[in-house]
This record gives C-alpha cells, structure tokens and sequence, in this order.
C-alpha cells in the first residue's frame, strides 16, 4: 500500500475559551509534501469531517513552503471538505499520521473512529506516527489484547517546557507529556524547547514540535520502506 491517512483538527478555539487555534499548518504542510515526494499518496481526514480552522500563529509564522500550499487553491478547497474518521477504510492505508496544534487537545483522545482506524493499520502491519499535539491521539489508542499502544513504548511529544514557552500552559486541558507518562509511555524529548526531535520505537515513529515535521517525516518513510 501506498497511502498515508493524516489527521486534522476541527476545533478552533482552546476549549471555551475565545482565543483562537486549530490545525498547525506547517505540520501538515510539511509531512504532505515529504511523503508525496517519496511516492506515498495522502488522504486527509478530521474528527468531524468538513472544515478544518488554521492555528492563527502558524499561518503569521509560515515558511515559503507552506505559504505556496497556502497559495494553491485545490489544496486549501481539501481543508474545508476533509473526510469524517468514521467513514475511513482503515485496510486503505500503510500508516496514520496525527498532525498537531492545540485544537488536537480536545477532538483527538476521545474519538473512538481515529482510535480504531488506528488500531486497525497498527495490527494490519503499518505505522502509527504523529507530530508535536497530535501525540494526544495516541493516548488512548487500545489495541486487541487490551494493552495501550503507547504502554512501554519511546515516544515524544509536545513538552511542558514548551507548552510554557508557548506561553499558553493555563489554556490546555492537560499536560500532554505528563499523561504519556501516565499510559506507561517512556517519554524523551530534546533538551532545548522547540529544537527538531524525532523518534522511532518500530512501527510508532512521533516528533517533538512543529520543527520536528520533516525530521519525523523522513523517520516515517525510512520505516516504510522496511516493511
């Protein structure tokens, strides 16, 4: 299989809160263009199907690559008409890759749809790999024999200390490198906030921030290519 299923978010707020988030774009940017680039064809797909909002500070922040995507009008048109989770052939797909920004905090944990497409490309041999928040998406993912997949496993993810650099701590609805910890993950991250960091525990490949993108998208194809 050559197609790669990418997770976006619906929610454009912190919560109630007014001020606004959503989707980081550059993550998705990033990994689209890499992977498309190495062969694999990507489909994208959002909690809830439909529109997904932009994280306003990514797209102020946005490099030359991602403003050209931002530019090309089919590829914007496909973030207001993503596919719902649940409508997803999970037998479709060699991997699932979780894209962050703050709205992943409260649409990723609880959809049982992402969880079981999830579980379903892990157990069928693919890989499960996410970026920065979309590591909220893999918190509960639960596989056949009961165990969480994240349980004894290397992985990385938004940190505190950058959720404080971010300057944003007070708003999120938890501390995400501290409930990793609590589903028995084994936690590791770079020792300077927002530098890029990747990591890869067999077929889980997940990324520290934003920056990590194209570090954790070469990680991804490198375990492609050796299934």
């Amino acid at each position: 299989m050559s197609r790669i299923l990418a997770v976006v978010t619906n929610q454009a707020t912190y919560g109630t809160n007014h001020h606004r988030t959503g989707l980081w774009i550059g993550e998705l940017v990033h990994f689209y263009d890499g992977v498309r680039r190495a062969g694999f064809e990507v489909d994208i797909v959002s909690p809830g199907g439909g529109q997904v909002p932009l994280d306003p500070r990514s797209t102020r922040w946005a490099d030359k690559e991602v403003r050209d995507y931002m530019s090309d009008r089919a590829f914007m048109s496909s973030l207001d008409h993503t596919s719902k989770a649940a409508d997803v052939d999970p037998a479709r797909y060699a991997a699932i890759f979780y894209t962050g920004g703050h709205g992943v905090m409260w649409d990723f944990p609880s959809d049982t749809a992402l969880q079981q497409a999830a579980r379903e490309i892990y157990e069928n041999g693919g890989v499960v790999s996410s970026v920065c928040h979309g590591a909220c998406g893999l918190l509960d993912i639960t596989l056949s024999d009961g165990s969480l997949l994240v349980d004894g496993r290397t992985v990385t993810g938004f940190s505190t200390a950058e959720e404080r650099v971010a300057m944003v701590k007070r708003r999120v609805p938890f501390l995400l490198e501290d409930e990793l910890r609590k589903r028995g993950a084994h936690y590791v991250r770079h020792t300077i906030p927002m530098a890029p960091f990747a990591t890869a525990d067999g077929r889980l490949v997940t990324g520290q921030n934003p920056y990590s993108t194209k570090a954790v998208t070469a990680r991804l194809i490198e375990t492609l290519h050796r299934l």
